[in-house]
């Protein structure tokens, strides 16, 4: 299966399943899961990365666990909108994820929110330790939720 367009997806998904959000780093994968109903997106760990297939596997256990209908992987646009060397990366990856299992993956701008997490996390005065371990899932929390309030203002459109 493609990378899907997220209204693509929207349109063909189940009305009920949970979606996980990836936060991909070049060291770390943040993961976020919602609830089957789509309402809330809520961190669920961060993977140090080794190498491409254990990765993938691991990922696809959660995916599993979560009995996810769809993956929302971030996709780090430059400021201006245009893409960089690590948005290549990032399409690679979903390249690599669908080909090993066919999936419903859409790429979402996730533009800041690595630094909309920190900003939170240091307004509320978490350690800077604290903040390392976890801005990873927390940023892919972040990008699930975009999506999820994406949908929601979507089908609440006439």
């Amino acid at each position: 299966m493609p990378l899907r367009n997220p209204a693509d997806l929207a349109e063909t998904m189940p009305r009920r399943g949970a979606l996980v959000g990836l936060d991909l780093g070049t060291k770390t994968i943040g993961v976020a899961a919602s609830n089957p109903e789509r309402t809330i997106a809520s961190p669920r760990e961060t993977i140090r990365r080794t190498k491409l297939k254990p990765d993938i596997e691991r990922l696809l256990k959660l995916v599993d666990q979560e009995s996810a209908v769809g993956v929302i992987l971030g996709l780090p646009l430059n400021m201006d909108g245009s893409e960089g060397p690590r948005c290549q990366a990032v399409r690679q990856f979903a390249a690599d994820l669908i080909k090993t299992r066919d999936l419903d993956v859409v790429l979402w701008d996730e533009r800041l929110s690595t630094v909309a997490v920190t900003r939170t996390m240091i307004d509320a005065d978490v350690s800077r330790a604290r903040r390392a371990e976890a801005v990873d899932k927390l940023a892919a929390a972040y990008i699930l939720e975009g999506f999820i309030d994406w949908l929601r203002a979507r089908s609440s459109r006439p």
